[in-house]
């Protein structure tokens, strides 16, 4: 389960407290021998099967310390823990610390963490050619992407008639999601061009993860599945799903 990134070498100690399981990185902190150096302020509360798998796989591109807590979804309700509900007034995942700093929602700590410790990496300047692609696609996954996947799962779990005009109408909505995904990804490896960014890492989850509670086919899109695969082979992200949801193969195909 040990993994480097970065040249950043991962020192995991595991605990186990009821639902929750603890992982304290080092990285930075254990490759330099000094802790003072690389003080680990930064700690990711991680729901399994849930949009903080982003978080950490950001953290594990970056090889940044951090702390990760894994909470364990309640076997009958497939809902968050009372204890990861407290830890924000919208008791949703995913909730980062940062010393004193609490934030939720996936797209703000995303951009908090390239913010405060990204140096650069991982975005795309005002001047770069691709930069509007960029953000469009970043904002493209919680504005778009996510919720037209969760309503078509919200109706199918209502067991509405198939020729429901609502019901078609949330269908059509993320197929033109889908198919606007396909055609950008025919023409490029990364969603803002060349450059993997954090757009790829918040529109990945819903291509994946989300597939694991409203299943939709992918068979006809095979831009998206050659770059699930370009995905899947990144160290950074085969180590985030490592350590965050150990019993889950990511669903790549």
């Amino acid at each position: 389960m040990d993994g480097s990134g970065q040249g950043a070498a991962i020192d995991r100690r595991v605990k186990h407290f009821g639902a929750v399981r603890a992982i304290d990185g080092m990285s930075l902190a254990a490759e330099s021998g000094n802790e003072e150096e690389y003080p680990i302020m930064l700690v990711v509360h991680h729901l399994g099967k849930s949009q903080s798998e982003r978080i950490v796989w950001l953290c594990e591109e970056l090889g940044i310390p951090y702390d990760l807590k894994v909470y364990d979804r309640d076997k009958v309700t497939r809902l968050a823990p009372p204890e990861y509900k407290k830890l924000h007034p919208i008791g949703a995942a995913p909730v980062i610390h940062d010393g004193d700093t609490c934030i939720a929602e996936s797209g703000a700590i995303v951009d908090y963490i390239i913010a405060k410790y990204g140096n650069g990496r991982l975005t795309l300047k005002p001047e770069h050619p691709d930069f509007a692609q960029f953000l469009y696609w970043l904002h493209f996954a919680n504005g778009t992407f996510q919720p037209a996947t969760g309503r078509n799962m919200i109706l199918n779990r209502l067991e509405l008639p198939t020729d429901n005009p609502v019901v078609t109408a949330m269908r059509d909505r993320l197929a033109l999601a889908l198919g606007s995904l396909e055609e950008r990804l025919k023409a490029n490896q990364f969603l803002a061009g060349t450059a993997f960014t954090t757009a790829d890492i918040m529109v990945v989850f819903t291509l994946t993860t989300m597939r694991l509670f409203y299943a939709y086919d992918l068979k006809p899109y095979p831009a998206i599945l050659a770059y699930l695969q370009r995905i899947g082979a990144r160290p950074a992200y085969q180590r985030a799903m490592a350590k965050g949801d150990p019993d889950m193969t990511p669903p790549l195909t």
